[in-house]
C-alpha cells in the first residue's frame, strides 16, 4: 500500500470519526475533531503555499502521514494540545474569544452565531 492511499484512509477515517463525535452526547470528542479540521485545514493551505520548497524534500509525504497521524489519533489527540497550547493563546491574545461579552442566558455571546440566528418575530422569507 503505497502511502497516498494510507493517506486517504486516514483522512476517511477521520471523517467518519468526526460524524461519530458530533452524534454522540460528549462535547470533549467534538473538541478534538473541531481541532483537527482546523488544523488539517492550515496544513493543507500551507501546503499549497510552500509547495515547490516540498517538492524538493524527497520525505515531506512520510511526515506529512506521521504528522497527520499523530493530529488524528485518539491515543494522541496531537490536534487538542496543538490547539489548546498554541492555537487557543493566540486567539485570546489577539482578542478573538472576548469572554466578558455574555448574552441574556448569560453565556459567552458569538457575533457569529448571533448574527446568523434569527430574532424573535424575524423570519426568514423562503
Amino acid at each position: 500500500m503505497d502511502r497516498w492511499t494510507l493517506l486517504t484512509y486516514v483522512h476517511s477515517l477521520a471523517g467518519y470519526a468526526s460524524i461519530i463525535a458530533i452524534e454522540s452526547p460528549s462535547k470533549v470528542d467534538d473538541e478534538q475533531w473541531l481541532a483537527y479540521w482546523i488544523l488539517y485545514s492550515f496544513l493543507t493551505l500551507l501546503e499549497m503555499l510552500i509547495q515547490p520548497i516540498l517538492e524538493r524534500m524527497p520525505i515531506w509525504y512520510d511526515m506529512k502521514l506521521a504528522l497527520v497521524a499523530w493530529l488524528v489519533l485518539p491515543q494522541f489527540k496531537g490536534a487538542a494540545y496543538i490547539y489548546d497550547r498554541f492555537v487557543r493563546e493566540k486567539i485570546k491574545k489577539y482578542g478573538g474569544l472576548d469572554r466578558r461579552q455574555s448574552s441574556p442566558n448569560g453565556k459567552p455571546r458569538n457575533k457569529f452565531v448571533d448574527f446568523l440566528t434569527p430574532k424573535k418575530g424575524e423570519q426568514k422569507a423562503y
